[in-house]
Protein backbone atom coordinates (compact mmCIF):
# COMPACT_ATOMS: atom_id res chain seq x y z
CA UNK A 1 0.00 0.00 0.00
CA UNK A 2 1.58 3.31 -1.07
CA UNK A 3 1.60 5.84 1.55
CA UNK A 4 0.68 8.64 -0.34
CA UNK A 5 -2.38 10.05 0.74
CA UNK A 6 -4.80 10.26 -2.27
CA UNK A 7 -7.27 13.42 -2.37
CA UNK A 8 -10.62 12.34 -4.33
CA UNK A 9 -13.33 15.11 -5.31
CA UNK A 10 -17.24 13.36 -5.21
CA UNK A 11 -17.70 11.04 -8.16
CA UNK A 12 -13.86 9.90 -8.48
CA UNK A 13 -13.38 6.91 -9.01
CA UNK A 14 -12.61 4.63 -6.18
CA UNK A 15 -9.88 1.59 -6.57
CA UNK A 16 -11.16 -1.75 -4.46
CA UNK A 17 -8.52 -4.16 -5.15
CA UNK A 18 -8.96 -7.26 -2.37
CA UNK A 19 -10.82 -4.97 -0.06
CA UNK A 20 -14.88 -3.83 0.97
CA UNK A 21 -16.25 -0.17 -0.03
CA UNK A 22 -17.08 1.49 3.57
CA UNK A 23 -17.93 5.09 4.58
CA UNK A 24 -17.51 7.33 1.59
CA UNK A 25 -18.05 5.08 -1.11
CA UNK A 26 -20.64 4.49 -2.63
CA UNK A 27 -21.48 1.76 -6.25
CA UNK A 28 -21.35 3.79 -9.32
CA UNK A 29 -22.17 0.64 -11.67
CA UNK A 30 -20.85 -2.46 -12.49
CA UNK A 31 -18.04 -3.71 -10.28
CA UNK A 32 -17.22 0.09 -10.28
CA UNK A 33 -16.95 2.19 -7.12
CA UNK A 34 -17.29 6.44 -6.23
CA UNK A 35 -16.31 9.17 -3.95
CA UNK A 36 -19.02 10.84 -1.93
CA UNK A 37 -17.03 12.82 -0.54
CA UNK A 38 -14.19 15.43 -0.79
CA UNK A 39 -11.81 14.03 1.25
CA UNK A 40 -8.91 11.57 1.45
CA UNK A 41 -8.77 7.98 0.44
CA UNK A 42 -7.87 5.74 3.28
CA UNK A 43 -7.21 2.16 3.07
CA UNK A 44 -6.71 -0.10 6.16
CA UNK A 45 -6.22 -4.17 5.57
CA UNK A 46 -9.98 -5.36 5.10
CA UNK A 47 -11.61 -1.46 4.00
CA UNK A 48 -11.42 1.57 2.12
CA UNK A 49 -12.99 4.38 2.90
CA UNK A 50 -13.17 8.59 1.80
CA UNK A 51 -12.35 10.44 4.67
CA UNK A 52 -14.25 13.94 4.16
CA UNK A 53 -12.79 17.07 5.16
CA UNK A 54 -15.02 18.60 6.72
CA UNK A 55 -18.76 17.50 8.45
CA UNK A 56 -20.36 16.49 11.06
CA UNK A 57 -20.41 13.35 13.05
CA UNK A 58 -22.49 10.73 12.09
CA UNK A 59 -22.61 8.04 14.50
CA UNK A 60 -21.94 3.97 14.02
CA UNK A 61 -22.35 1.17 16.30
CA UNK A 62 -19.65 0.32 18.53
CA UNK A 63 -17.89 3.64 18.13
CA UNK A 64 -16.39 5.14 21.28
CA UNK A 65 -17.50 8.67 21.63
CA UNK A 66 -17.27 11.53 24.08
CA UNK A 67 -20.44 13.95 25.15
CA UNK A 68 -21.57 16.21 27.07
CA UNK A 69 -24.55 15.94 29.16
CA UNK A 70 -27.50 18.91 27.77
CA UNK A 71 -30.70 18.00 29.65
CA UNK A 72 -31.69 14.93 32.02
CA UNK A 73 -35.53 13.59 31.59
CA UNK A 74 -37.27 11.11 34.19
CA UNK A 75 -35.27 7.73 32.82
CA UNK A 76 -32.83 8.83 30.61
CA UNK A 77 -29.76 11.61 29.43
CA UNK A 78 -29.60 13.65 26.73
CA UNK A 79 -26.21 14.14 25.81
CA UNK A 80 -24.59 16.16 22.99
CA UNK A 81 -21.86 14.63 20.69
CA UNK A 82 -21.10 16.60 18.15
CA UNK A 83 -23.85 15.07 15.78
CA UNK A 84 -27.16 16.75 13.55
CA UNK A 85 -29.27 14.15 15.24
CA UNK A 86 -30.11 13.45 19.22
CA UNK A 87 -28.09 11.55 21.48
CA UNK A 88 -29.90 9.07 24.13
CA UNK A 89 -28.25 7.51 27.56
CA UNK A 90 -30.67 5.29 29.59
CA UNK A 91 -30.48 4.71 32.85
CA UNK A 92 -30.55 0.84 31.84
CA UNK A 93 -27.31 1.50 30.38
CA UNK A 94 -25.45 3.49 32.95
CA UNK A 95 -22.92 1.97 34.92
CA UNK A 96 -24.97 2.82 38.23
CA UNK A 97 -27.87 1.32 39.43
CA UNK A 98 -30.25 4.25 38.85
CA UNK A 99 -33.85 5.08 39.83
CA UNK A 100 -36.28 6.87 38.11
CA UNK A 101 -36.09 10.61 38.48
CA UNK A 102 -33.17 10.33 40.36
CA UNK A 103 -30.65 11.10 37.30
CA UNK A 104 -29.50 14.12 38.77
CA UNK A 105 -27.51 12.17 41.46
CA UNK A 106 -25.16 10.04 39.34
CA UNK A 107 -24.85 12.75 36.52
CA UNK A 108 -26.01 16.46 35.96
CA UNK A 109 -25.80 19.15 32.86
CA UNK A 110 -22.58 19.66 32.03
CA UNK A 111 -21.01 16.57 32.81
CA UNK A 112 -18.74 14.41 30.34
CA UNK A 113 -18.99 11.09 29.65
CA UNK A 114 -17.07 8.33 27.39
CA UNK A 115 -19.47 5.88 26.16
CA UNK A 116 -20.13 3.35 22.86
CA UNK A 117 -22.76 3.88 20.37
CA UNK A 118 -25.09 1.40 21.06
CA UNK A 119 -27.92 1.81 18.25
CA UNK A 120 -28.98 4.34 15.74
CA UNK A 121 -32.97 4.30 15.03
CA UNK A 122 -34.60 4.70 11.77
CA UNK A 123 -34.55 9.04 12.47
CA UNK A 124 -30.97 8.66 13.16
CA UNK A 125 -31.05 9.33 16.89
CA UNK A 126 -28.63 7.54 18.63
CA UNK A 127 -28.43 5.64 21.98
CA UNK A 128 -25.00 5.16 23.64
CA UNK A 129 -24.17 3.19 26.88
CA UNK A 130 -21.43 3.06 29.22
CA UNK A 131 -21.83 -0.61 29.87
CA UNK A 132 -18.72 -1.77 28.60
CA UNK A 133 -14.58 -1.91 29.42
CA UNK A 134 -13.05 1.65 30.31
CA UNK A 135 -16.36 3.44 29.69
CA UNK A 136 -17.06 6.33 32.46
CA UNK A 137 -18.10 9.44 33.61
CA UNK A 138 -14.65 11.56 32.96
CA UNK A 139 -13.64 13.51 35.91
CA UNK A 140 -11.23 16.37 35.39
CA UNK A 141 -9.13 16.57 32.61
CA UNK A 142 -9.06 19.00 29.06
CA UNK A 143 -11.17 18.66 26.39
CA UNK A 144 -10.12 19.88 23.06
CA UNK A 145 -12.23 19.05 19.58
CA UNK A 146 -10.98 18.44 15.89
CA UNK A 147 -12.87 17.84 13.16
CA UNK A 148 -14.62 14.42 13.00
CA UNK A 149 -13.34 13.23 10.09
CA UNK A 150 -9.64 13.72 11.21
CA UNK A 151 -9.62 11.37 13.67
CA UNK A 152 -8.26 8.79 12.06
CA UNK A 153 -5.08 10.81 11.46
CA UNK A 154 -5.57 11.54 15.26
CA UNK A 155 -5.05 7.77 15.94
CA UNK A 156 -2.66 6.32 13.48
CA UNK A 157 -2.57 3.12 12.44
CA UNK A 158 -2.70 0.62 14.97
CA UNK A 159 -2.90 3.59 17.44
CA UNK A 160 0.80 4.63 16.77
CA UNK A 161 -0.10 8.67 16.43
CA UNK A 162 -1.89 8.69 19.80
CA UNK A 163 0.70 6.41 21.59
CA UNK A 164 3.63 8.66 20.48
CA UNK A 165 1.94 11.57 21.96
CA UNK A 166 0.74 9.71 25.11
CA UNK A 167 4.34 8.30 25.44
CA UNK A 168 6.15 11.63 24.87
CA UNK A 169 4.01 13.97 27.50
CA UNK A 170 3.58 11.46 29.69
CA UNK A 171 -0.37 12.19 29.30
CA UNK A 172 -3.67 9.87 29.26
CA UNK A 173 -5.63 10.84 26.34
CA UNK A 174 -8.99 8.94 25.39
CA UNK A 175 -9.92 10.18 21.30
CA UNK A 176 -13.79 10.21 20.51
CA UNK A 177 -14.77 9.02 17.25
CA UNK A 178 -16.78 11.85 17.27
CA UNK A 179 -13.71 14.81 17.63
CA UNK A 180 -13.87 15.39 21.34
CA UNK A 181 -10.29 14.22 23.01
CA UNK A 182 -9.91 14.14 26.63
CA UNK A 183 -6.30 14.40 28.01
CA UNK A 184 -5.27 14.52 31.54
CA UNK A 185 -1.45 14.92 33.14
CA UNK A 186 0.63 17.94 34.29
CA UNK A 187 -0.55 21.38 32.45
CA UNK A 188 2.99 21.53 30.76
CA UNK A 189 2.67 18.20 29.29
CA UNK A 190 -1.42 18.74 28.37
CA UNK A 191 -0.25 22.14 26.53
CA UNK A 192 2.51 20.36 24.76
CA UNK A 193 0.12 17.43 23.83
CA UNK A 194 -2.72 19.65 22.67
CA UNK A 195 0.10 21.58 20.45
CA UNK A 196 0.96 17.73 18.77
CA UNK A 197 -2.59 17.22 18.13
CA UNK A 198 -3.29 20.55 16.59
CA UNK A 199 -0.21 20.19 14.70
CA UNK A 200 -1.91 16.84 13.16
CA UNK A 201 -5.43 18.16 12.75
CA UNK A 202 -3.25 21.16 10.69
CA UNK A 203 -1.14 18.81 8.48
CA UNK A 204 -4.00 15.64 8.33
CA UNK A 205 -3.83 15.80 4.25
CA UNK A 206 0.31 15.62 4.40
CA UNK A 207 2.58 12.71 3.64
CA UNK A 208 5.20 12.41 6.19
CA UNK A 209 2.82 13.66 9.20
CA UNK A 210 4.21 11.54 11.72
CA UNK A 211 7.87 12.55 11.21
CA UNK A 212 6.74 15.66 11.82
CA UNK A 213 5.13 15.24 15.11
CA UNK A 214 8.01 13.03 16.29
CA UNK A 215 10.50 15.99 15.18
CA UNK A 216 7.75 18.47 17.36
CA UNK A 217 7.33 16.07 20.45
CA UNK A 218 11.56 16.08 20.47
CA UNK A 219 11.57 19.46 20.33
CA UNK A 220 9.24 20.12 23.16
CA UNK A 221 11.41 17.53 25.14
CA UNK A 222 12.68 20.45 27.52
CA UNK A 223 9.34 21.14 28.65
CA UNK A 224 7.64 18.22 29.36
CA UNK A 225 7.73 17.65 32.96
CA UNK A 226 8.60 13.95 34.28
CA UNK A 227 11.03 13.72 32.05
CA UNK A 228 14.72 11.66 33.13
CA UNK A 229 16.99 14.24 31.68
Amino acid sequence: MSNVKQIVMPGDPVEVPNLKPRNGVYKCGDNKYCSQFFGILQESEQFVDVVPFTGKYVPRRNDKVIGKVIEIGPSMWIVDISSTYTTLLHMNDAPWRVTSGELKRYMNVGDYVYAKVLSINEIKESWITMKDVGLKKLEGGTLVSIPAPKVPRIIGKGGSMVNMIKDSTHTRIMVGQNGVIWLDGAPENVIVAIGAIRKVEEEAHTVGLTDRVKKYLEDKKGEIVGNSE
